[in-house]
């Protein structure tokens, strides 16, 4: 027992610096993370975290396999309900665990739609065509065939390569896509699915263009939409599922208020010629990739996805006009920014800056942590390797969702140009700023939602007395 207990006090010790020193000292702006509210987190650990609920539509029925989870068969309805009101669609598929795994899961699904009506004995096939965002250009590494799309494709017998073409950009702006080009492309290939999205992600996708260009095909592709990064700006940016596209997948915490999970959303009504595809995605969902599905993060999912349907306009334009507020500050501070100043720099939360003039991006980035801005180091179009990247990429959304606004960004602009143009420390002065930006927006407020979460970890815990002594110390 003092072996664990020592154990454990060194590392929960570490926890509590960690906590303190990422919520309380730093300013976050890596654009993949967010953190979620209070009550969000407080779902997470509440008893369904340690629980099963698989289940399968079996003879046009919803059959649970295990007991004692009526609640989150509900919680699973709601978070759908609330989902489809978000995205003003028909289907969402809420079990997967992540966004990688949800554009596997539409793969998957894929191929398993392609092969449907395969004469018997003739060889499962994969798809013959892929068209996605080149990596070095900011496409995700799930749409790449070392990614998630990995055995889903056929290969080219002459190149020993996968069948993936990838969108062409402009010339004068490797951030924008070259639709002339594209309908060139997109005439000469045809492919089976076309995968929008990106990491590296400042400007609008052409789904609209698309979908005009294919709809008399005989065959049109399956245009897909992996809206991680800009989850949460559905709407306001972007979208694709009125612009013609019939999915959208992403994860659930980076823009979105949610926690780490991710989600499919669509348009399959029964007369769909692509009614099937959404079966074979949810088949591929369970039993296909999942069995526990995290329940507790299911629970923080519909908390989020209520907070997001009561905040959406508001959030949105703000991380949006916070944005490109940002960019212009660190424009105006001698620092190279990414993309059409005319345009803003960016139409999402991202903001991208050019760093080779001072260093190499991982250099960079390591000096702007050891003042407490925390981004992330980033491969720009023109770079040979990611090994060798000039540039970084930030996000504004967590900052905003704690108060931040266009002022207060140029405030921390400045901040970074002294670490990164004149190499200052201004680790002391960074600490002292974030201390105005502590209290997180967009959810119920603190003398709302502390009440709430108190009562939620009383019960989540069985140790009488101890636990009461805890609990009613924070009710004071």
């Amino acid at each position: 027992m003092s072996s664990l207990l020592e154990k454990t006090e060194q590392l929960l010790k570490k926890v509590e610096r960690n906590n303190l020193w990422r919520q309380r000292e730093c300013f976050n702006l890596i654009p993949s993370e967010s953190t979620p509210s209070l009550l969000v987190k407080m779902c997470e650990i509440s008893d369904p975290s340690g629980r099963y609920a698989e289940h399968k539509t079996m003879k046009g029925k919803e059959v649970y396999f295990y007991q004692g989870i009526d609640m989150i068969e509900e919680i699973e309805e709601r978070a759908k309900e609330e989902l489809r009101k978000y995205f003003n669609c028909e289907n969402v598929e809420v079990r997967t665990i992540s966004g990688q795994m949800a554009n596997e899961v539409v793969f998957k699904a894929m191929v398993r739609f392609l092969n449907r009506g395969r004469p018997e004995g003739e060889p499962r096939r994969r798809m013959r065509l892929v068209m996605n965002n080149e990596l070095n250009l900011g496409g995700h590494l799930s749409s790449q065939p070392f990614g998630a799309l990995f055995n889903y494709v056929q290969e080219n017998p002459e190149t020993g390569k996968e069948n993936v073409i990838n969108f062409p950009v402009m010339k004068e702006n490797p951030y924008k896509p070259d639709t002339v080009k594209l309908g060139e492309i997109l005439e000469e290939n045809r492919p089976e699915l076309m995968v929008f999205g990106k990491s590296m992600f400042i400007y609008p996708e052409p789904v609209a263009f698309v979908s005009e260009l294919v709809k008399e095909w005989d065959n049109p592709p399956v245009i897909m939409f992996d809206m991680a990064h800009v989850l949460g700006l559905y709407g306001a940016f972007q979208t694709p599922l009125e612009e013609g596209a019939q999915i959208v997948t992403g994860s659930t915490h980076k823009t979105f208020f949610g926690p780490q999970r991710g989600l499919i959303a669509g348009n399959f009504p029964k007369e769909s010629l692509l009614r099937k595809l959404w079966i074979d995605i949810k088949g591929r969902t369970f039993p296909g990739s999942t069995s526990n599905h995290h329940l507790g993060t299911l629970v923080g999912l519909l908390m989020s996805a209520y907070e997001m349907n009561e905040f959406k306009e508001e959030y949105q334009r703000d991380v949006r006009t916070n944005a490109k507020s940002f960019a212009s500050s660190l424009k105006d501070k001698g620092i190279e920014v990414e993309g059409d100043e005319s345009d803003g720099f960016t139409e999402t939360h991202q903001v991208l800056m050019r760093t080779d003039k001072y260093g190499n991006g991982m250099d960079i980035a390591r000096r702007l942590e050891e003042n407490n801005i925390i981004v992330n180091y980033q491969a720009l179009p023109d770079d040979k390797t990611f090994l060798e990247p000039s540039g970084i990429r930030m996000g504004v959304q967590e900052m905003t969702r704690f108060g931040m606004k266009e002022k207060d960004f140029d405030v921390l602009s400045g901040y970074i140009s002294e670490v990164v143009v004149k190499n200052k420390e201004v680790k002391e002065e960074v600490k002292r700023f974030r201390e105005n930006f502590l209290n997180m927006g967009y959810c119920l407020p603190p003398e709302k939602a502390v009440p709430l979460a108190v009562e939620v970890l009383s019960s989540v815990f069985s140790y009488p007395g101890l636990v009461d002594s805890f609990i009613n110390s924070l009710r004071k």
